[in-house]
C-alpha cells in the first residue's frame, strides 16, 4: 500500500510543477546579463574607388566602418543625415520642435526619478499580491487601471472630428 501512495504523490508533485511557467511579461531582470541593444555590429568593409582621394587618418576619428545608429535611422527612413543639428542627433528641422518642447525645462534624471516613482507605484500595488495559487500575470493586474484602451480613444477622436483610420475589429475573449 505504501508503494502505490508514493507513486501518487510522485505524480501529483511532477503535475504540479508543470504549471509554474512563468510568462514571458515578468520583466524583472534575472541576472547581470549584457544588454544586447548596446552591442552594434560593425559595417562591413568596403574598398574606396580612388585610395589616393582618401583624408588623412586622425588619431581617435572616426571611420567609414564606425557606426552611427542616429544618422543611419535617419538614411534608412529617408532623411538626410547632414541635417542633424551637430552633438544633439536632432534633425535641424525639428530644432523648433524640440525648444518649444523643452520650454520649462528638462529633468536630467528624468528616467531615475520615473524608476524611482514606478518602484513605489508597484510596491503600493503589490501588497496582498504575492501570494498567488495559480499563475497570474500580474502585470496585466498592477497597470490594468494605467492602460489605455485604443478603441475608446478611437471614438474620442471620431466623435471629435479628427480624422481615424480604420480599427481592427474588438476582439472577443
Amino acid at each position: 500500500m505504501r508503494i502505490p501512495l508514493a507513486i501518487i504523490g510522485l505524480i501529483c508533485a511532477v503535475a504540479v510543477t508543470g504549471c509554474g511557467q512563468k510568462s514571458l511579461r515578468d520583466i524583472r531582470s534575472t541576472g547581470p546579463g549584457p544588454d544586447e541593444f548596446l552591442v552594434l555590429p560593425p559595417k562591413p568593409l568596403s574598398a574606396p574607388t580612388d585610395y589616393a582621394a582618401l583624408p588623412q587618418p586622425t588619431p581617435g576619428g572616426t571611420n567609414r566602418t564606425d557606426t552611427n545608429p542616429q544618422a543611419d535611422a535617419v538614411a534608412a527612413l529617408g532623411g538626410k543625415p547632414s541635417a542633424l543639428v551637430p552633438g544633439s542627433g536632432i534633425p535641424a528641422s525639428d530644432a523648433g520642435l524640440v525648444t518649444a518642447s523643452s520650454r520649462y525645462g528638462v529633468s536630467p534624471n528624468v528616467r531615475q526619478a520615473l524608476a524611482a516613482e514606478d518602484a513605489a507605484f508597484l510596491k503600493r500595488r503589490r501588497r496582498g499580491g504575492r501570494i498567488k495559487i495559480a499563475p497570474v500575470d500580474r502585470y496585466e493586474q498592477i497597470y490594468a487601471k494605467e492602460t489605455l484602451d485604443p478603441f475608446a480613444a478611437n471614438e474620442a477622436f471620431r466623435r471629435a472630428g479628427a480624422a481615424t483610420p480604420s480599427a481592427p475589429p474588438v476582439s472577443e475573449e
